[in-house]
């Protein structure tokens, strides 16, 4: 998982690391005790030798253990430009990049650092720094949100074809119940041929109630349905599945801000696939401007090499990541945790 990212975040680490030390060896020299030398330009030691023996060794020790650097701008010009490069070969998003690239900046240049273990601590602190600023702009904890809302809680899942997302509302429903919720599924899915029996699978296996009409119906009516029963019979939550689509498919768009007035969500969430990289990002972004997400779900996490996509798509659409999908069975959903997240960098 992220194979290709951790690659390129070493390859900084150690460039910056060297830096850092070479200008800490630069600064220890200067600031060493030059010996004496004989007329032939061979090294002698001075007379008080002996005497200065011990002094010159505690403070040698003292400029290894407790060098102190200050990096400039040209000094962090050339490994940052690979960098942000680096960044956009693994699928972060150009402003997220620049955004990492000006918190290390911000961290590194102009500031005193005493030295006192591995130079690369201080290059991955900061890296670490930069990417958690990025990642956690926007959260808002799913759990709490469920527990506090009124009931039911009517939650809908849009994206593109083929992300995931029927998997992911099963997943979901697994959770809740899980977390001692009763849920409600409602197959809006209604203009994908096998659509309905797919979701129906995963609610028999769940013991979850399903709405569902015929093929072709319309899917707000199942939506507002599904609320209407869950109200009726005092159910938690309502999940709604919904045809994929591409937001440049008019009349599909329509069809999802119908669906949204007829039984407006209390939540929109945003499925796709983190191997989408910015693709998914800017999808994202587009559903956004036609039904406004309240969060995203990522899936096939842990097929992803790069890891930009959800590096990129808070930052992008303002709006958290609430799972991650990194299996196939029901208790693959896992909690985006951003430090988590970084942590599989490192």
């Amino acid at each position: 998982m992220f194979a290709k990212l951790k690659e390129k975040l070493g390859s900084f680490k150690k460039k910056i690391g060297e830096t850092i030390d070479q200008k800490a060896e630069t600064k220890s020299s200067a600031e060493g005790v030059p010996q004496e030398t004989s007329e032939r330009g061979e090294r002698e030691p001075s007379k008080d030798t002996k005497k200065k023996k011990i002094g010159i060794v505690t403070k040698a020790k003292t400029l290894i253990l407790e060098r102190e650097i200050v990096l400039d701008e040209k000094d962090l010009e050339e490994p940052l430009w690979d960098l942000e490069m680096a960044l956009l070969e693994s699928d972060v998003a150009l402003p997220v990049a620049e955004s990492i690239i000006d918190a290390i900046k911000e961290e590194l240049i102009g500031v005193h650092r005493k030295i006192r273990a591995d130079t690369t601590d201080i290059v991955e602190t900061a890296l670490r720094n930069a990417l958690l600023s990025v990642m956690t702009k926007e959260m808002f904890d799913f759990d709490e949100f469920i527990a506090d809302a009124p009931k039911p809680v009517n939650i809908t899942f849009v994206g593109v074809n083929g992300t995931g997302k029927t998997t992911t509302i099963a997943k979901v429903a697994a959770r809740l119940k899980e977390n001692g919720h009763s849920v409600v599924i409602a197959s809006g899915d209604t203009f994908r041929a096998g659509a309905t029996e797919q979701i129906e699978k995963h609610a028999e296996r769940l013991g979850v109630k399903l709405i569902k009409h015929q093929y072709g119906g319309d899917p707000a009516a199942v939506v507002y349905d599904a609320v209407q029963h869950a109200t009726a019979q005092h159910r938690d939550v309502v999940l709604a599945d919904t045809a994929g689509r591409l937001h440049t498919n008019v009349n599909l768009m329509d069809q999802l801000k119908k669906m949204c007035r007829v039984a407006p969500p209390d939540l929109v969430i945003f499925v796709d696939e983190a191997v989408a990289g910015n693709d998914a990002v800017e999808r994202a972004r587009e559903f956004n401007e036609v039904v406004p997400i309240g969060g995203n779900i990522l899936t096939k996490v842990d097929m992803d090499s790069k890891g930009g996509a959800a590096i990129s798509i808070a930052h992008v659409t303002g709006k958290p990541v609430l799972f991650l999908g990194i299996g196939q069975s029901y208790e693959d959903l896992k909690k985006f945790d951003a430090e988590w997240y970084v942590d599989q960098l490192f």
